[in-house]
């Protein structure tokens, strides 16, 4: 039990230094095609901070954890939302761009009610079973394509404008920043699914609770760590494009990939995190109109930490 609890955190450690190389890559190559901002945080930064998700979810699917992989994407979602972007909100109001409030922020809210309805089969075919199968997985991923074919028509005119919290690396750097953080990504996915489902069945603790909380939240570190130092420079456009980003390819990327290398049974009891991911994904669309338009106010962010503190609270206790 000890040493697969310091396995877990060791998994963890090296998927976050793992995530951190690889976006400071991703990024710093992304500068020197001059891609703005925004896009950098919809795509590159996104992508590299929802790396740990789909390694994790990528073991968790080969393996058959149905319940890890749901628990992973839809807890790391929540947990984005509700915490990282309460966290962020409070240090500064997030001001953001037009096209994040009217275009990104509803992709997001309508990816996850695809994916609702996607799981809940039986609501339009009583006495089917509920599964993400292989042919929803490639949907899913043409659904990813047209989000980045989006970004490429709506971002390629932005105007750049230079971000101190990217690092200017050499071509050489660049590379062995991006192959050695995937290579962390993937050996602290394979300690991180390993030892969560080991301290899980050794607690009696079920593996739904454990993905929503343990390994969503350890998989989402660099999510936090990226919006945090992006708040703390001023640059809502990395911050807020980072979670909405990760948010659209948790869903669209991460379990296409997960369905596609099995298709996974999905446990209903997810249904009421799905409602809170989609109302938490509503409030900040509202978010965007009230107050000062276009921006997370701090009253507002306070909202979304409080709330999802209190439901992971509620969460955990019924499992005691």
């Amino acid at each position: 039990m000890i040493t697969s609890s310091l396995l877990l955190v060791l998994g963890l450690v090296i998927l976050i230094l793992g995530a951190n190389y690889m976006v400071d890559g991703a990024s710093a190559l992304a500068k020197r095609f001059n891609i703005s901002n925004l896009a950098i945080g919809l795509t590159i930064v996104a992508f590299g901070t929802s790396a740990p998700e789909l390694v994790v979810n990528s073991f968790a699917a080969a393996d058959g954890y149905a319940d890890i992989v749901f628990g992973n994407v839809i807890g790391s979602n929540n947990f984005n939302l509700f915490i990282i972007l309460g966290i962020t909100g409070i240090i500064t109001p997030l001001a953001v761009q037009s096209s994040t409030a009217w275009k990104e922020i509803p992709i997001s809210l309508i990816a996850v009610i695809i994916l609702f309805m996607m799981l809940n089969d039986q609501i339009i075919a009583p006495g089917q079973t509920s599964i993400l199968s292989s042919f929803d997985g490639f949907l899913l991923l043409v659904c990813f394509l047209a989000f980045l074919f989006y970004v490429y028509k709506q971002l390629k005119n932005d105007e750049v404008t230079e971000d101190e919290t990217i690092k200017k690396l050499t071509p050489i750097k660049t590379g062995i920043f991006i192959i050695g953080g995937l290579a962390g990504l993937v050996l602290g996915g394979q300690l991180v699914v390993n030892n969560a489902i080991e301290i899980a069945e050794n607690m009696g603790i079920s593996q739904k609770i454990i993905g929503l909380t343990v390994v969503a939240a350890g998989t989402s570190l660099p999510e936090l760590a990226t919006s945090v130092v992006a708040a703390t420079k001023k640059n809502a456009d990395i911050a807020v494009g980072n979670i909405i980003g990760s948010n659209i390819f948790n869903i669209f990327l991460i379990l296409s990939t997960a369905s596609l290398i099995r298709p996974i049974e999905f446990n209903l009891n997810f249904n009421q995190d799905l409602y809170i991911l989609a109302g938490g994904t509503l409030f900040l669309l509202l978010a965007m109109f009230t107050g000062k338009r276009k921006r997370l106010d701090r009253w507002e962010a306070l909202i979304l930490l409080a709330f999802y503190l209190s439901y992971t609270t509620y969460l955990v206790m019924q499992e005691l």
